[in-house]
């Protein structure tokens, strides 16, 4: 056993020089690349910066409003003049975990990547698969608020798995040794198993990461030799921000439902509240029935004519939306039918048409109802 032990002890040192050897090769051939790398630095510092403002304004960090605030995304609201939340919205952070997590992952594998291909070539590969990752949440969640950099960090993995790859498969000085690898499993781990334990590995995240890879297979070729040259970073970028472009037009100038229902409760409030009142002074004997009727006619009826025409104006309504939409049509229609069949009434001097609803204004009430508690969850 010892001489088994002592013939394998010469193998072992053998391969330990050799890997740092390799190692040494690869850390010179990287230091005369890129000696200083500056883009990964300037994104881990604006991801914390954005994320320690707000921890010190008001609101809570995982509120709405907060995260508009301060550049997340929402589908009505992006894709009506306010694209430019796709570009901020990847450093906007919705907890300190999420920022955490984002920065253990980049850190390293992002220096060093940046360093293999250069600072256009990962500052482009992050920005281009945050507004690509930015555009599949518009499409797919088009009314929840969308924030973070995953999908932008797994971005910068697919271009780390282009370079190991070839470094594989034509070994030169840059092929990424063992040892490196090593050394950054441990932030790549937190930042995997994060994204998977929260659920920040769906759909957006894995375009981050096919485009990451892609555009490393396209500049690999300079990698061996060179960083990439600026023409071949930009035409590959172009091709991206077109996809982006073109994938924003399905969704341009989407309507959220949302407030609309809340404007229609509002003058639900308004409008019963002004009969009630009205009936009251009809009542006392200070107002007459024309007057009543008046009330309903001139006030009420031209209150659920706007609103109508604001609900038909709404256009591209999300999906998910849709049931929204009916119900808010079903409310104004119904609600309508009551208020002509009350004035109706109260022209035929019918004086029962002021007691309890009947059961047209009890449907139109327990629609608004429904979509009002739709809109709450």
């Amino acid at each position: 056993m010892s001489a088994a032990r002592a013939a394998a002890a010469p193998l072992a040192d053998r391969a330990t020089v050799t890997d740092a050897s390799k190692r040494a090769a690869f850390d010179e051939a990287l230091e005369a690349r890129t000696p200083k790398p500056l883009v990964t630095p300037a994104i881990i510092a604006l991801n914390v910066g954005i994320f320690v403002c707000m921890l010190i304004t008001p609101g809570g960090l995982s509120d709405e409003g907060t995260l508009l605030r301060w550049g997340a995304s929402l589908g009505p609201r992006t894709t009506n003049g306010e694209w430019w939340r796709l570009a901020t919205s990847m450093f906007v952070q919705t907890g300190l975990l999420h920022l955490v997590a984002n920065v253990a992952g980049l850190v390293q594998v992002g220096l060093l990547t940046e360093r293999l291909f250069g600072r256009f070539a990962i500052a482009n590969a992050y920005v281009g698969a945050g507004l690509l990752a930015g555009v599949m949440n518009l499409l797919l969640y088009p009314v929840s608020v969308s924030a973070g950099a995953s999908a932008s960090v797994f971005a910068v993995y697919g271009l780390f798995a282009a370079a190991f790859i070839a470094g594989v498969a034509f070994p030169s000085d840059l092929s990424i040794p063992p040892p490196t690898l090593l050394k950054l499993a441990p932030g790549a781990a937190v930042f995997l198993l994060y994204s998977l334990a929260a659920g920040f590995a769906g759909p957006s995240e894995m375009t981050g990461l096919i485009i990451g890879l892609v555009y490393g297979c396209v500049l690999i070729k300079d990698v061996s030799v060179q960083v990439p040259t600026p023409r071949r970073v930009a035409v590959t970028t172009g091709v991206i921000v077109v996809l982006a472009l073109g994938a924003c037009m399905p969704v341009h100038g989407m309507s959220d439902v949302r407030p609309e229902v809340e404007q229609l409760a509002a003058m639900e409030q308004k409008t019963a509240s002004a009969y009630d009142a009205a009936v009251k002074h009809f009542t006392n004997g200070e107002m007459t029935l024309r007057e009543l009727v008046d009330v309903i006619d001139r006030t009420i009826l031209p209150e659920l004519d706007a609103a109508h025409t604001r609900i038909k104006r709404l256009e591209r309504v999300p999906y998910a939306q849709a049931p929204l939409l009916a119900g808010a049509r079903e409310y104004l229609e119904l609600r309508e039918e009551s208020w002509r069949a009350r004035a109706a009434g109260l022209r035929r001097k019918s004086l029962g048409v002021m007691r309890p609803p009947d059961e047209t204004e009890r449907a139109s009430l327990e629609t608004l109802e429904r979509i009002r508690t739709a809109v709450a969850q």
